[in-house]
């Protein structure tokens, strides 16, 4: 198993789509690169701290390489906005990777050239060095799959984030 630390904006959102995609066998919510010790769902919102909203993706490189995880993030969230997606404003919801080792470097720069060459806009997506994760508190772990269900601002985001992933990606979603 290896993993990929991935910040496209809200954590519940790129959550969901991570979770239906063939090899993943976990999805973690988390802060990663900011200043402060464990810090809280409220302090990070804030914008203060430093830390991204991402997700610790585990995966089979057996079954879904880390470069191909890398297309799917860029085509399920907007890789052209500078800290943001969509209403979520602030440094926390920057499009950032976080590589764990040389390998994976490579691989994010050569995934963000591919996403380059899709679009006319720049992509803003940033690779920043490996820092300290810190999960995310238990109520924020699988929000698609319970309460984000019932929430408006989810059911407005995830579902499209979703059939791009079934449209582009079908080969790799779970059944």
């Amino acid at each position: 198993m290896a993993q990929a630390i991935l910040a496209g904006g809200c954590f519940w959102c790129t959550e969901a789509v991570f979770h239906d995609v063939i090899g993943v066998s976990q999805v973690e919510s988390g802060y990663i690169g900011g200043t402060v010790e464990n810090p809280s769902y409220k302090l990070v919102c804030t914008g203060s701290t430093g830390h991204a909203e991402a997700i610790r993706v585990t995966f089979d490189p057996e079954v879904i390489a880390y470069g191909q995880l890398l297309d799917i993030f860029f085509a399920t969230h907007d890789p052209t906005q500078l800290n943001r997606q969509g209403n979520d404003v602030g440094t926390q919801y920057r499009s950032a990777l976080f590589p764990l080792d040389e390998g994976q470097e490579e691989e994010a720069r050569l995934a963000i050239a591919r996403a380059q060459a899709e679009r006319a806009e720049p992509v803003v997506t940033t690779i920043e060095p490996v820092a300290p994760w810190y999960p995310a508190e238990d109520y924020h772990q699988d929000y698609w799959e319970g309460e984000g269900q019932r929430n408006p601002y989810c059911l407005a985001v995830i579902p499209p984030k979703l059939m791009k992933l079934r449209k582009s990606f079908a080969g790799k979603v779970k059944a």
